[in-house]
């Protein structure tokens, strides 16, 4: 048997951050166990080359949630990175931090430490900006943040002056003072590649000797003598492996494998494991509670000008869009297909904005569902306009539905299940109405093809968003910080409440969903998190 100082599970965006943390210094032995493979992937790094990963077991774990009951019993379909990077490595590299009052509330909420004021220097430090050196943003770091303005669609100019006419800034740094208004997203790529926490943090450090890393190793418990957790057992090549952790045991596997993983390991609700046979360590009520999610509503429009569509549904634009990457890095390969964002408030008197806007300037209605077919849109020219409620209040769950550990967990989104999250669902639906209805898109736009003219009342718009509203892949809290071991799974320090030698570092314990994409806040939260293992907080 093994033994390392500390052994990481996952190398996602998360556990590659902490690989390379914790290795630094090189006092320590560190062991990362990946249940997937290599991310060395051509579509992998090709930026808009996630569309080909959106359905790949090869590189995703391709999980399915229990019958949705709020969208019209569908399942949804929740991709997550399966590779070196996890979903750093298929996401749609938005880089994104969220809102200073998210992490206000999360210090509010007893977790001393994580207010924005705690959690700006680690978000300072984690990125290579082109907007910095400033007071809020910085250079030099691993994560190379593209200011890509100069590179987009054209149509985005078009999305920017219809935000302006309803009253909306244009805001030339969606990750500076505010990120109120409209803007183009800036993305996690370098010189045209996609920067993934891999890219980013791992693979620099893998030349360290006291860095381990094991691929295609399937974790399937936490080892314990008594309630501290001492080791892991992991399958690889179809046989079992022990290793053993002298300092920790780093759980970095995201808002889905991580509370799987504690339950299969005893650490759960303790009723409900006993009943599968697993013997409890630690009765742990909220471990898979608390799931949140953020979720999108799209509208479609048929165009009277070229979109993307013309440059990436034909092989003439296909042929010119993959020579001019292969020769520049530049072109529609290199970008996202979520080039346009923004936040704005959907109604008088709130304090924060409550919505987060999307921008594509091409469509993909062909595309097989739980997929999206972001090289072979549709033939026609169109585009679609998002918009997505910053802060459900809606919360699902997630248990084992056995004591297999290759058996994926029932997941219950439970979307839509207040009136709060109903309400605003349709003031996001009813603002792109308007939005569409602006001069400037309204100089470009044919029709509108969904949820199209058939859908004004507030009940049509909802029974449209009940058959075509779904996740944009921010699940997060299963595992939740807090103070109250009966509500929450680790402390303020990430330490997993009832037990010892045990932390958990990722989106799982997020005490609240952040107003925008996940992969940043993941980022911050894996860097603090680092700091708190080695015990080198600033004082």
């Amino acid at each position: 048997m093994t033994e390392f100082d500390f052994i990481v599970v996952g190398a996602g965006s998360a556990g590659c951050v902490l690989a390379n943390r914790l290795s630094a210094c090189g006092r320590f032995t560190v062991l990362v166990l990946e249940a997937g493979g290599s991310d060395a992937r051509f579509w992998l790094r090709t930026p808009i080359g996630y569309g080909m990963s959106f359905y790949n077991p090869g590189v995703n774990w391709m999980y399915r949630t229990e019958p949705d009951p709020a969208l019209a019993g569908r399942q949804g379909y929740w991709p997550r990175g399966k590779v070196l990077g996890g979903s750093s490595s298929i996401n749609a590299m938005v880089f994104v931090r969220g809102q200073a009052h998210d992490f206000d509330d999360w210090a509010a909420l007893g977790n001393p430490g994580w207010g924005w004021s705690d959690v700006l220097p680690y978000f300072i430090k984690l990125e290579d900006s082109a907007h910095g050196p400033t007071a809020l943003r910085g250079v030099g770091g691993p994560v190379h943040v593209s200011d890509v303005r100069a590179d987009v669609h054209p149509l985005c100019e078009t999305y920017l002056r219809a935000g302006e006419q309803l009253g909306l800034a244009r805001n030339g740094d969606i990750n500076g003072v505010s990120n109120e208004g409209v803007a183009i997203n800036q993305i996690t790529t370098r010189n045209g590649l996609r920067e993934s926490a891999s890219t980013a943090y791992l693979r620099p450090a893998l030349g360290r000797t006291n860095l381990h890393l094991e691929t295609n190793a399937h974790v399937t418990r936490v080892l314990f003598a008594g309630v501290r957790a001492n080791g892991i057992a992991y399958l690889q090549n179809g046989q079992e492996k022990l290793c053993r952790a002298r300092r920790e045991v780093v759980l970095a596997g995201g808002a889905i494998n991580t509370p799987q993983l504690l339950q299969l390991s005893g650490v759960g609700p303790g009723a409900a494991l006993q009943a599968l046979g697993i013997p409890l360590v630690a009765d742990s009520p909220a471990v898979g509670q608390h799931l949140q999610d953020h979720l999108c509503i799209d509208h479609v429009y048929r165009s009277r000008v070229p979109t993307l569509n013309a440059e990436l549904g034909s092989w003439r634009g296909k042929l010119w869009a993959g020579m001019r990457y292969l020769a520049q890095r530049r072109g529609p390969l290199a970008l996202s297909v979520n080039q346009g964002g923004g936040f704005f408030r959907s109604r008088e008197g709130l304090a924060h904005p409550n919505m987060q806007l999307y921008f594509s300037p091409l469509s993909y209605l062909r595309a097989v569902p739980g997929k999206r077919a972001l090289t072979a849109p549709d033939t026609f020219a169109g585009f679609s306009l998002s918009a997505q409620p910053c802060r459900p209040s809606s919360r699902g769950f997630l248990e084992l539905r056995g004591p297999d550990p290759l058996l994926a967990p029932r997941i219950v989104a439970n979307s839509l299940a207040t009136q709060h999250d109903r309400d605003e669902i349709l003031e996001a639906s009813r603002f792109l109405r308007k939005l569409a209805a602006a001069p400037a898109f309204q100089e470009v736009i044919d029709h509108e093809i969904l949820p199209g003219p058939a859908a004004q009342t507030a009940q049509q718009l909802m029974d449209d968003i009940a058959q075509r509203a779904s996740t944009v892949f921010h699940p997060v809290s299963t595992c939740r910080m807090g103070p109250d071991p009966r509500q929450a799974v680790v402390d303020h320090e990430l330490r997993v409440h009832g037990v010892s030698g045990l932390r958990i570092v990722d989106a799982s314990v997020f005490p609240t969903l952040t107003s925008g994409n996940t992969n940043a806040p993941t980022l911050m939260l894996a860097e603090k998190g680092a700091d708190l293992v080695l015990g080198q907080l600033p004082h």
